[in-house]
């Protein structure tokens, strides 16, 4: 099992990897990083998956990837989110993620983008405090008794009755 980067660790992994990067996108996943930050000073810095930076907060609210021509910010729960300014431009088919590309010149609207991510917040935060599953009325959803009680069985599959 690996171990989770501390995230001093993570925050300097993220430093060095800005760093390498030495171009437009090192400068723009800094950028991006800095309005993460304004959104909500508690977000937690991550590394994972070999090389990725991860901002958490009640769970991953997004990564920042580095590509060739692209600054990808992905969004866990992103499907989830109203995005009322249309920020959201890649990943637009899937049921769960939602992600944002940027590419070189492109302009990130600060005050939206932080909407979002604090959108994200709270949507982490909420599902914290609810049950897992709930019916359409609103209840947690009754657990399904199990068919294969020892009690019942005699061992064979079949029930003792």
């Amino acid at each position: 099992m690996k171990r989770p980067v501390a995230v001093e660790s993570a925050s300097a992994f993220i430093d060095e990897k800005i760093k390498e990067l030495g171009d437009w996108r090192g400068k723009t996943l800094a950028k991006v990083r800095e309005i993460i930050h304004e959104a909500d000073p508690e977000i937690v810095e991550e590394w994972k998956w070999r090389g990725t930076p991860v901002w958490s907060h009640g769970g991953i609210v997004c990564t920042g990837e580095t590509y060739k021509n692209v600054v990808k910010m992905t969004f866990a729960k992103g499907a989830a989110l109203e995005d009322p300014s249309g920020l959201f431009n890649s990943s637009l088919e899937g049921n769960v993620r939602r992600a944002i590309d940027i590419h070189e010149g492109d302009r990130v609207d600060e005050a939206a983008l932080k909407d979002l991510l604090r959108a994200a917040v709270a949507l982490n935060l909420q599902g914290k405090s609810k049950p897992r599953y709930r019916t359409a009325r609103g209840k947690p959803k009754p657990r399904r008794a199990s068919s294969k009680r020892a009690s019942l069985s005699r061992g064979d599959g079949r029930r003792a009755d």
